[in-house]
């Protein structure tokens, strides 16, 4: 029965990596109902925005503080979980702190004290979070959009970092009964690396022995499958963003921002009837109907690209996207995060209807547009690239509402009074006033 822990760790291990590998195949099933991408160009480009704006976190610090305090909660959670590779390999083979067997006294020394502080920077960052959002109550996370299931999410999240953290020190610090076989002494009395939980350390004075190896195996525990079930909250959470942002930002705008995609079949069309020598009643080129979409626009999450998907499962729902939309800060009821959100909630209704329905999707008589996103919203962007420009992971809800509008204009003509008599006027005029060529000049005499 000596192997009874290993075997439940094992267990434990297996079916959380288990149970995350099956969301995650969800997760990309998903994300493919987009319209393939072609992200074979730029490749270099593509691959220093990685470096830069992913990894380096450069767009996240324009907000120096919020900026700063996230670099330290990434960087600290992610080096801190290094020293999950050596929970594992000692729940496996039942070892106790293996990296000393491994690596010299001082090498292991230094690491784990390189942990204890990031653990401490992490929890001090984590409080400020969690006071930024329930105490001062920042504008950007008291959005209609935030109220709910997004704002309990972004303080579990800061629940469970405040959770692993402590584990982590209390470990440490009721490691003081353990022998170390390569030492001979405990982590406590080694000196090296308990540079934080020795200052824990004598909050357990005067617990027996017996209790101290109690509160250390719990902790223990607790930190490992605390950090399985973060990882397999991810799937729900918005902090999904952690392993999404590098592909996401990968795959981003890398021409320049104002560019809108166009259709080649429109491009003909709009040539053909600004050309006065063109001939309307000439047969189409070779091919051309091939060029013709099966539907202009999109009106639901199907008809987005697979970059597109990827956004809204990025989304960090910081809200800086929001903060920065002229519409927005104006009274309007356009939020480009909500674009995003409304967006994965739409995505995660199809996927749950394709779980429900073996695979196949079945109408539901629900899209996208309409039933999450109003005309309205999408007819208050002025285009001007704000959002883009502001979401640090490279997220661009312009695109979305480009498509769904020209899904309106071009499906349903369902474009504004305004657009549509401007559209009338270049269609019958060539141009967007209501004059014909002979008097284009008259609007001098208005």
């Amino acid at each position: 029965m000596d192997y009874l822990p290993n075997i439940i760790f094992a267990i434990i291990l297996i079916a959380g990596i288990g149970y995350f590998a099956k969301n995650v195949q969800k997760l990309i099933r998903n994300i493919k109902l987009g319209h393939k991408v072609d992200a074979s160009d730029h490749k270099s480009e593509r691959w220093q925005n990685v470096m830069r704006i992913a990894l380096g976190q450069s767009k996240m610090v324009r907000r120096p503080v919020s900026g700063f305090l996230h670099v330290i909660v990434y960087v600290g959670f992610i080096i801190i979980n290094i020293e999950v590779l050596e929970i594992i390999i000692d729940g496996i083979f039942g070892t106790h702190r293996v990296g000393l067997s491994i690596l010299p006294e001082s090498v292991y020394g230094f690491l784990i004290g390189s942990f204890e502080v990031l653990a401490l920077f992490v929890l001090v960052s984590v409080i400020v979070f969690w006071i930024r959002r329930n105490v001062i109550k920042l504008r950007r996370f008291m959005a209609n959009e935030m109220k709910g299931w997004p704002k309990s999410d972004g303080n579990i999240i800061l629940y469970f970092e405040v959770v692993l953290m402590v584990l982590f020190l209390v470990m440490n610090a009721t490691d003081s009964v353990h022998i170390i076989e390569a030492t001979g002494t405990t982590f406590q009395d080694l000196g090296a690396g308990n540079v934080i939980s020795q200052y824990m350390a004598p909050w357990f004075n005067g617990l027996s022995e017996n209790t101290i190896v109690i509160i250390e195996r719990t902790a223990w525990w607790l930190h490992i499958v605390g950090i399985l079930a973060f990882l397999n909250y991810l799937y729900f959470s918005k902090h999904l963003h952690i392993l999404l942002a590098f592909p996401n930002v990968y795959l981003g705008k890398v021409v320049p921002k104002g560019k809108f995609n166009n259709l080649d079949a429109v491009t003909a069309e709009v040539k053909l009837m600004m050309d006065p020598d063109a001939d309307p009643f000439a047969a189409p080129p070779e091919g051309a109907e091939d060029d013709v979409p099966a539907k202009f626009g999109a009106s639901d999450v199907m008809d987005l690209s697979q970059t597109q998907l990827l956004n809204a499962y990025t989304c960090t729902e910081c809200g800086r996207c929001t903060s920065e939309c002229p519409a927005n800060l104006t009274g309007k009821k356009l939020s480009p995060r909500k674009i995003m959100m409304d967006t994965r909630d739409r995505l995660e209704e199809v996927g749950k209807n394709i779980d429900a329905n073996k695979g196949e999707f079945k109408d539901d008589g629900k899209q996208l547009l309409g039933d999450y996103i109003t005309n309205e919203e999408l007819w208050a962007c002025t285009t001007c690239n704000a959002c883009v420009e502001a979401c640090p992971v490279s997220i661009d809800p312009l695109s979305i509402i480009m498509e769904m509008r020209r899904y309106l204009v071009m499906e349903q003509s369902a474009a504004p009074m305004e657009l549509n008599t401007m559209m009338t006027n270049i269609e019958n005029n060539g141009a967007p006033w209501p004059y014909n060529q002979m008097d284009r000049l008259n609007w001098k005499d208005e």
